[in-house]
């Protein structure tokens, strides 16, 4: 037992669960926790950023890279509520992000005094954005509830979590009982009848696909030794990307797994919510879907599958590899079918998209195999979500079905941050790169060596689009004002420099890596193809008879 204040004892029990950095923005409400940190700055690295926002979107990205979690910290009230977009695209992601912020004064919390950053609610806000949130009282709840913030975030389904201090209370001294050990997640057992059930099935099928999401990061090895066993194509969406090499034959992005989705028999979906297959693509009486995933709330919350197996998807595929051998038939031809699928595929999207997969490419070539790719809502974020090919896991960082514009650059920064000696590139159109463009800032003070590309054209391009096909031209609100890119990187002591080809951009790309500190990358565009014929695929399969 120790005589902590309420900060003390939380930087403490941050240091335990191994946050080794914390992104923030101090202010008076979090002073006193700011003087903690102080004394731990050897073991927990301070990174305050420009904007909350990017607080939030760095912690993001440094989840994302490195599958650990990880924390911000920032004021109440409009400091918090500015990291509400990254803290909702972390629980779109499933991320691991520690959301921790001041209050005002214990006693008057709640009581509508008009205090500086008060709220009504802000716990109410927190909890409607994570899947656990409280408030530290008093110093000797702070080991506790710190160890079941964490607890949380290691266990099950991985989303964010939130803890709140009064800014009084962080100050506050009181006999502390530090725990000996970091949080442990829940055990998760595997369901043995489950996969049992599910080998069978699978070793019967003729058609076989799998599909994979998020929550298959950690379970590429099993995957890609079911999927050679069954011949089967394994669809990565956009968060599934890297699960499998993208170079792998069976590997196959959504519009080639539109395809096999049309003529499975049995679909295997692996830490996905499947959302467009079963809302869109569609569902028939001859197609049987079995689903692994942590999360017991997702296995049916579209359509009960034949088979739904709750648990970790790494534990649950290494036990159906060894099951799966003593079911599984031969499929004659099946290998070359799902070749010439997926060749047909990539050619329909070559030649809609010509334009950007030149790009792509030379992107592509200039990322090593283990570069981190960031993208955007952008005309080349929508089209790398399926024509990028991604060769490692946790290499494509996506926001998920939240789709936040102006995510990327400070979520890049992040993952630069979790993974120092990786390539991290970072894709945005020029709308979405303005959100965060100050964070360059952050970049060149902290020497954080991500690699920024923005693809400028001069307007929120996917609406204008839209303005001009289905609104007969009536455009309004989506033309911008740019500033000179390259002039404004340079302000902020980055290197920049403007490109107007795809070589010149691998050849940029590559020089900024080289040269190992932050780079802004101007990459002028036209308009380019409409990726969205290849985004919102119709019904492939007929309604279901029963």
């Amino acid at each position: 037992m120790q005589t902590l204040t309420t900060a003390q004892a939380v930087v403490s029990m941050l240091e335990l669960n191994g946050i080794d950095t914390l992104f923030c923005l101090p202010g008076v409400q979090n002073d006193s926790f700011f003087d903690a940190l102080y004394d731990r700055t050897n073991a927990i690295r301070p990174v305050h950023t420009r904007h909350e926002q990017a607080c939030a979107y760095m912690a993001l990205g440094y989840a994302m890279a490195s599958g650990k979690p990880s924390a911000y910290v920032v004021v109440p009230g409009p400091g918090f509520l500015n990291t509400t977009a990254a803290l909702s695209t972390a629980y779109a992601a499933n991320a691991p992000v520690l959301a921790l912020t001041g209050q005002i004064q214990q006693s008057m919390i709640g009581r509508n005094i008009g205090l500086l950053h008060e709220l009504p609610d802000q716990l109410s806000i927190m909890r409607g954005l994570t899947k656990w949130a409280d408030r530290i009282n008093a110093p000797n709840e702070a080991p506790g509830l710190v160890n079941e913030a964490f607890r949380r975030l290691l266990s099950g389904r991985r989303r964010p979590v939130a803890l709140e201090c009064a800014m009084d209370t962080w100050g506050r001294k009181a006999p502390v009982v530090l725990p000996a050990a970091a949080a442990q997640s829940d055990p998760c057992p595997v369901d043995e009848d489950g996969v049992e059930r599910a080998a069978r099935l699978l070793g019967n099928a003729k058609r076989p696909m799998i599909a994979v999401g998020g929550g298959a990061q950690g379970a590429g090895e099993y995957v890609v030794q079911i999927a050679e066993m069954l011949d089967a194509p394994v669809m990565t969406g956009k968060m599934g990307q890297g699960v499998i090499d993208g170079r792998h034959r069976l590997s196959v992005t959504t519009p080639a797994g539109y395809r096999f989705w049309g003529e499975a028999d049995v679909v295997l979906a692996v830490g996905t919510r499947l959302q467009a297959p079963l809302m869109a693509w569609g569902v028939d009486d001859d197609l049987e879907i079995i689903r692994v995933d942590i999360d017991g709330e997702e296995i049916d919350r579209q359509r009960k599958p034949e088979i739904g197996i709750i648990g970790d998807s790494t534990a649950t595929l290494k036990v159906l590899v060894d099951r799966l051998a003593a079911h599984n038939i031969k499929r004659n031809g099946r290998a070359e079918a799902v070749a010439q699928t997926k060749a047909q595929a990539t050619k329909k999207v070559h030649d809609l998209l010509a334009p950007q997969l030149t790009y792509l490419d030379a992107i592509r070539k200039a990322l090593p195999d283990d570069g981190i790719l960031v993208d955007e809502l952008t005309q080349m974020g929508y089209a790398a979500r399926f024509a990028y090919p991604t060769y490692k896991p946790r290499t494509f960082l996506s926001p998920g079905y939240q789709g936040t514009l102006g995510w990327g650059y400070a979520t890049a920064l992040g993952a630069k941050v979790a993974k120092p000696d990786t390539a991290v590139l970072s894709i945005s159109g020029d709308g979405g790169f303005l959100f965060t463009a100050m964070e360059m800032a952050t970049a060149a003070q902290n020497n954080i060596g991500t690699v920024a590309v923005v693809f400028s054209d001069g307007a929120y391009g996917n609406v204008k689009r839209i303005q001009q096909q289905s609104f007969k031209g009536r455009t309004i609100a989506s033309d911008l004002h740019n500033p000179d890119f390259v002039k404004l990187g340079e302000s902020f002591g980055i290197a920049a420099e403007r490109v107007k080809s795809p070589a010149e951009l691998g050849t940029a790309i590559t020089r900024g890596f080289a040269r190992g500190g932050p780079t802004l990358i101007d990459c002028p565009v036209g308009v380019l193809p409409d990726p969205w014929p290849l985004v919102m695929l119709p019904r492939i399969r007929p309604p279901r008879k029963s």
